[in-house]
């Protein structure tokens, strides 16, 4: 098959989405098929990729690490018509998302979608960002998943939330697999060395991006408790982000700066080497689809302490991998982590086998081979012709939000003149 990936984020940018899209095109490859990807332009982007090809794009957008593509890029056309793709893959509604499906019609191929993402946490990267726009983002994704063929889910709680919310399209549960020989093996005492960490020291580990919808204020908070609850306690967080400096500072104001560890981004062998150094995985996102990183940690043999979440339940069970606190409670978390600090050996070592036995059921060869099946089912069907009545349900949406847009950038830069010019908002009254 020839495959076309379409995807506004994508190495060397760390995210669950880029992983994803990484992850599936290698093998993809490996079982012999053709990707071609269609991404955006990116600081430190190799410049020999094999079938990328980059659109032009606003870097580091409203400063975070995303970048955002623009609109107008003639020679994809031409990149399309060379490679000759059987179908067309989604990671997103928007941006490259919009491109993908005028591409889909055009060429008169199937259109696939992976919902990676529950947008409606990421709107405060936005300007003016509102409840209405919340809406609105979780609409857009909607009316999109009803135009493509087939969707995908990461898990079971976002194939289900996705048809509350109205998606009609097939939708089928797909993960996001990892290859565990990569996790499998790593020396922790070789980091914890690196660090100064005592060998005997608990480590209670973090890994991804550090920004706002990740819940890091409460996971830092929560730990930190723990730490000054323990002195031999250490908390190693590895990724890079905007909430890396108040991670500090909570961890500051708990007097316990000295045992935070912040290691930024760590990739292969570092990574399953941080893993290993860690006694137990903390994770906290309620925004998560999947929770690539918890996969990972188990395949370690690394138990996890989380918020139950769409897309966390599924892989962490409560007192057989892991802890899965129901509510956003620090006590709560705090004393699912003394529940594995106090663990005895041949308990510790039960725990530590069914992580790993969890993370069996992610192998990348797995879930590849099932979205291949999904695609060549698709493909040996005809995919349904869109109504009319679709396209300008979708128009509509675009309109709407096009407005709402217009009236939000209209206020900024109204109150932004005002509030340049030096003049009280309202004279007061002589």
């Amino acid at each position: 098959m020839h495959i076309v990936m379409m995807t506004n984020t994508y190495l060397p940018h760390v995210g669950g989405v880029a992983r994803s899209v990484s992850s599936f095109t290698e093998e993809y490859r490996a079982l012999g098929h053709r990707v071609l990807v269609v991404a955006p332009e990116l600081a430190g982007a190799s410049e020999r990729e094999e079938d990328v090809v980059r659109i032009p794009a606003i870097q580091n957008f409203n400063g975070s690490d995303f970048a955002v593509v623009l609109p107008l890029f003639s020679d994809l056309t031409s990149a399309l018509d060379q490679f000759q793709p059987d179908l067309i893959h989604a990671h997103h509604p928007y941006l490259l998302g919009m491109t993908a499906l005028r591409e889909a019609r055009t060429r008169n191929l199937p259109l696939v979608f992976t919902h990676h993402t529950r947008y409606e946490y990421y709107t405060h990267y936005v300007p003016m960002n509102s409840p209405a726009l919340k809406r609105f983002v979780v609409e857009l994704a909607t009316r999109y998943a009803n135009l493509c063929d087939l969707v995908f889910a990461p898990s079971e709680s976002i194939a289900t939330l996705l048809a509350q919310r109205g998606v009609k399209t097939p939708i089928e549960v797909v993960p996001t697999g990892i290859r565990l020989e990569r996790f499998r093996s790593g020396n922790g005492k070789r980091l914890r060395q690196a660090l100064k960490i005592p060998e005997n020291a608990f480590v209670v580990g973090h890994v991804g991006r550090l920004a706002p919808e990740k819940n890091l204020k409460f996971l830092a908070e929560a730990v930190s408790v723990f730490l000054a609850l323990h002195p031999n306690a250490h908390f190693l967080v590895a990724g890079r982000g905007p909430c890396e400096a108040e991670i500090r500072s909570i961890c500051a104001g708990k007097q316990v700066a000295d045992r935070l560890h912040q290691v930024g981004v760590l990739v292969d062998q570092a990574l399953a080497d941080a893993y290993h150094a860690m006694d137990v995985f903390a994770f906290t996102s309620h925004s998560e689809t999947q929770g690539l990183v918890l996969v990972e940690a188990m395949a370690a043999g690394t138990p996890v302490v989380a918020l139950d979440a769409p897309g966390v339940r599924e892989v962490v069970k409560d007192q057989d991998n892991g802890r899965l606190v129901a509510t956003e409670d620090e006590a709560e978390f705090i004393a699912a982590l003394d529940w594995v600090y106090v663990l005895a050996p041949m308990q510790r070592q039960a725990l530590e086998e069914a992580a790993r036995q969890t993370a069996a059921r992610f192998s990348l060869p797995c879930t590849a081979a099932k979205a291949l099946s999904c695609y060549e089912k698709l493909l040996a069907g005809r995919p349904l012709p869109h109504t009319q009545e679709e396209d300008e349900a979708w128009e509509q949406i675009l309109r709407r939000i096009k407005t709402e847009w217009e009236i939000v950038r209209q206020m900024a830069e109204a109150a932004g003149m005002a509030l340049a010019s030096g003049e009280p908002l309202v004279k007061d009254k002589v």
